[in-house]
């Protein structure tokens, strides 16, 4: 089992569980959260929906020993849903998400944030949108949504450096509304989504629709520029070389590349 659900005052709590790989997420995970979340939607019992990791870490992004997999051998199997199936079921999701980052957040445990009605997170948790120390692009509109969510240099600083963001800079920016001690979080997550999921869930669901409505044509056409760009770039020489530093136990040096890489 890769997640944990748990149903409690209206509540789903969905608890990514991979703990051995801070919560990676693999071809499995991504169809697990993919289908919660959809069962969830469809759920009339279901208010709100509570996101967090087991162990030290919210979610380690895409694992990466996988997406070595899947760009250099050609028997490769992916999921039914995969990585796009999970934004396409977060874009979809029309009730009330509510984040609590319990440890690191890398790639995708950092861009949900931009899909999250509510963030939490642990003092001692970190992000980090690592794209260009992969050689890669931005993934899950969060070209789109980190502007608009912190404003367009610490959306920059996050999106380039792929440098990592404490909690007290993640809350001064605006990527997440609230910093906890660790023992405290996952209580103080839950008490906001409970207050949330005891008010009507046809009038929580027209909320985030007026919210979220405007923003739908904007994140397919950042999604289109993202993924041609990802496509691009997947496979490429600065993206195999990170990969194969990360197999290999080492930095990668991308100072050998071909000029233009």
């Amino acid at each position: 089992m890769v997640l944990q659900i748990e149903d409690r005052d209206r509540v789903r709590t969905l608890t990514l569980d991979r703990p051995e790989a801070l919560n990676a997420f693999n071809e499995a995970l991504y169809d697990a959260t993919t289908e919660a979340l959809r069962a969830a939607a469809d759920d009339p019992a279901v208010a709100v929906v509570l996101l967090t990791g087991s162990g030290r870490g919210f979610s380690a992004g895409t694992d990466l020993l996988e997406m070595h997999a899947r760009a250099t051998d050609p028997d490769f199997v992916p999921g039914e849903h995969g990585f796009l199936g999970l934004v396409d079921a977060l874009v979809d999701f029309q009730k009330p998400l509510v984040c609590a980052v319990n440890g690191v957040g890398l790639g995708i445990g950092a861009t949900i944030l931009g899909f999250a009605d509510l963030a939490f997170m642990s003092s001692t948790a970190r992000l980090k949108c690592p794209f260009t120390s992969l050689g890669v692009a931005p993934e899950a509109a969060s070209s789109y949504l980190l502007p608009r969510l912190v404003g367009r240099q610490d959306a920059a600083w996050v999106l380039l450096s792929a440098e990592w963001i404490s909690a007290d800079e993640a809350l001064a920016m605006g990527l997440v509304w609230r910093v906890c001690a660790p023992d405290d979080l996952l209580a103080e997550a839950r008490r906001h989504a409970e207050a949330l999921a005891a008010r009507p869930i046809s009038s929580l669901m027209a909320v985030k629709r007026t919210m979220t409505e405007p923003l739908r044509a904007g994140i397919a056409e950042a999604r289109q520029r993202e993924n041609a760009a990802f496509a691009e770039l997947m496979g490429g020489p600065a993206n195999i070389e990170a990969l194969t530093a990360f197999a290999e136990g080492r930095e990668p040096d991308f100072t050998t590349l071909p000029p233009g890489w």
